[in-house]
């Protein structure tokens, strides 16, 4: 890990106006990760994917994160094209992402070209032609997300405020993506724009969903194109290493063995920061994944299906939907914040730390919520729609929630680029580091919260327990034991 050193040269900050390109990249990102979340679950139950299905086509995320940003930061690193070490990776996987938004948009047609009668259930050719779209479209996000935070680095040489500012940037580039995709897709009508979109295989809400991607690939072609076009690399070149006057360059060790070796010779501060960031993703993945599903179960009490009870399921999920719009706004609203919240609280650990008990008593809060609506129809034979009350503290339970979300998608990462800049350690490979503590308690809660609910007579709230409880050990941790990187020491 010490591509860093050998080519580091004392270069100056960018100007903060190249930062924002970069970071608005994220806007393009998360418009389409936004679709996903509020229009593909119809779209796939629309194919006739099989319900049990679900749960595979899912764990592309995960898998691919666990993959793909390591192998990407890693590469990228190395990278030697005249183009520069992130540019040619993030130009890939915008093209990538654009293929992917293709595919998934025109399953159902192309499936039906293919064979895939329109009267029947389910259409084999369309759900192969989705899934594969859907599996490329998570590997090209996440070819994206870790070579953008890793040029925010670059362009931020040695200067951890301009890092923290960058993360922080990227993260409000992410709330605005949120808010846009989720505004999008509940328009409806969205698709008389482009009339083409409708066709004998794809119906109504089918078509509205072509012409989102359409926008979510204009859009982030735009921002990629303007941002790599306006921001240029320096291009990495090998330097000879002290002792090698031939300048040979260094055998190359292969990337799982320098992954091995990333893991095993990782400094202090790193280990830590990997623990907690751990942790506090155990604690987010379960509102994450079933955030919606605990509004029209547990608030609303409905359940899934037809019917009278599987009508007020639906509502609870579109008041779930609502609240994920302010909680994208807080979000956005946070991020510009972050700075100045960071220097109040006397540093970046300690903002992850106050925000993380505020995690934990959040998900700790759900428990009162859903008592409270249980309470409110108890007794009744058809549920109706919970008390105003109750449905204003469940929407103020997600914009609450956007506080320590924008301080969870910029600090960690920021804290990675100032811990491997000053171990000399490659910033792509740090930030895939990293990843893998995100990804993998994705991994244990898709796999263990069914389950795990289940044990406690099912719902959603066992799981938020847990996570209210990995919260505040994550807080506990980042306030005690996590270095406090030199921007936030007091000067003498």
């Amino acid at each position: 890990m010490e591509v860093e050193a050998a080519n580091k040269e004392a270069a100056p900050p960018s100007p903060l106006s190249k930062i924002v390109l970069v970071a608005s990249i994220a806007a393009g990102v998360q418009f389409g990760w936004a679709l996903q979340l509020s229009l593909l679950t119809p779209y796939v139950q629309l194919l006739g994917i099989p319900h049990t299905w679900a749960p595979f086509i899912w764990l592309c995320g995960p898998i691919s994160g666990l993959l793909v940003q390591p192998i990407v930061g890693y590469y990228s690193d190395r990278c030697t094209s005249r183009f520069g070490r992130r540019r040619p990776f993030i130009a890939v996987g915008s093209s990538f992402v654009a293929i992917a938004v293709f595919l998934i948009g025109y399953a159902a047609d192309l499936g039906h070209v293919l064979g895939d009668p329109i009267d029947k259930t389910t259409k084999t050719r369309a759900v192969a032609i989705f899934v594969l779209g859907f599996w490329i479209l998570d590997v090209a996000n996440n070819m994206l997300q870790g070579p953008c935070r890793a040029f925010l680095a670059d362009l931020s040489g040695d200067d951890q405020k301009r890092m923290r500012s960058g993360n922080a940037l990227f993260s409000f580039f992410m709330a605005v993506g949120n808010v846009l995709g989720f505004a999008a897709g509940s328009y409806t009508r969205l698709y008389k724009i482009f009339p083409f979109t409708l066709t004998g295989a794809c119906d109504v809400y089918c078509a509205n969903l072509k012409s989102c991607f359409f926008l979510s690939i204009a859009l982030l072609l735009i921002l990629t194109t303007v941002a790599l076009t306006a921001v240029k690399e320096r291009p990495f070149s090998w330097q000879p290493e002290p002792g090698n006057a031939g300048g040979e360059r260094k055998p190359v060790v292969p990337f799982f063995g320098e992954i091995f070796f990333a893991l095993k010779e990782l400094q202090r501060p790193m280990r830590i920061l990997l623990l907690v960031t751990c942790l506090n993703w155990i604690a987010w993945f379960p509102f994450l994944l079933f955030d919606t599903d605990w509004m029209g179960r547990e608030v609303y009490g409905g359940k899934a299906g037809t019917g009278p009870q599987g009508e007020i399921y639906d509502r609870g999920v579109r008041a779930g939907a609502l609240g994920l719009m302010v909680n994208s706004v807080v979000l956005g609203i946070t991020s510009v914040w972050v700075n100045p919240l960071a220097r109040g609280l006397g540093g970046m650990k300690r903002l992850w730390g106050v925000v993380n008990f505020l995690l934990a008593l959040c998900l700790a809060m759900t428990v009162l919520i859903t008592k409270l609506a249980e309470s409110s129809r108890h007794g009744a034979a058809v549920p109706a729609q919970p008390p105003t009350g109750i449905k204003a503290g469940a929407l103020a339970l997600f914009a609450v929630l956007g506080v320590p979300q924008a301080v969870t998608f910029s600090i960690p990462f920021a804290l990675a680029s100032i811990f491997s800049n000053n171990s000399g350690a490659g910033q792509g490979l740090s930030l895939g580091v990293l990843n893998l503590a995100i990804v993998l308690p994705q991994m244990l809660v898709s796999f263990a919260s069914g389950p795990w609910d289940a044990l406690f007579g099912g719902g959603n709230l066992p799981a938020f327990l847990v996570g209210a409880v990995a919260a505040a050990a994550s807080g506990i941790l980042s306030l005690t034991m996590l270095p406090t990187p030199v921007s936030d020491l007091p000067s003498s």
